[in-house]
């Protein structure tokens, strides 16, 4: 199983219920599929750098996680289906990588605690 991290942006006129509804949706498809989850942020709505859909902002999720490679191709067929999403990005990790997203989410719990 290779590692995986994918951020998506989601529209920005979506309500609270309709944003948590295409994230379930995905994180299901991804568990259906054998993915195993490291992590999962939601980083909120965020100002884009370039107007997308004649937007201006969007809201950002990431999923990090296992999975075997096959899963992917279908996955992101997902994403350009639903009309909600207006970018995503799935990028394989390697061991620094991964390396580098442990040491970045020990201190986001720093922050936290």
């Amino acid at each position: 199983m290779n590692h995986y991290e994918t951020v998506f942006i989601l529209n920005p006129v979506l309500s609270e219920a309709q944003i948590k509804e295409a994230v379930e949706k995905f994180e299901n498809f991804l568990t259906s599929k054998g993915a195993e989850f490291v992590a999962k942020e939601n980083w909120g709505l965020k100002k884009l750098a370039y107007s997308i859909q004649n937007k201006k902002s969007g809201f950002y999720h990431l999923f990090e996680f296992k999975a075997p490679g096959e899963v992917i191709e279908t996955f992101e067929l997902e994403f350009r289906r639903d009309e909600r999403i207006m970018r995503y990005l799935t990028v394989k990790l390697d061991k620094e990588a991964i390396a580098w997203a442990e040491r970045r989410r020990a201190k986001l719990n720093q922050k936290k605690a």
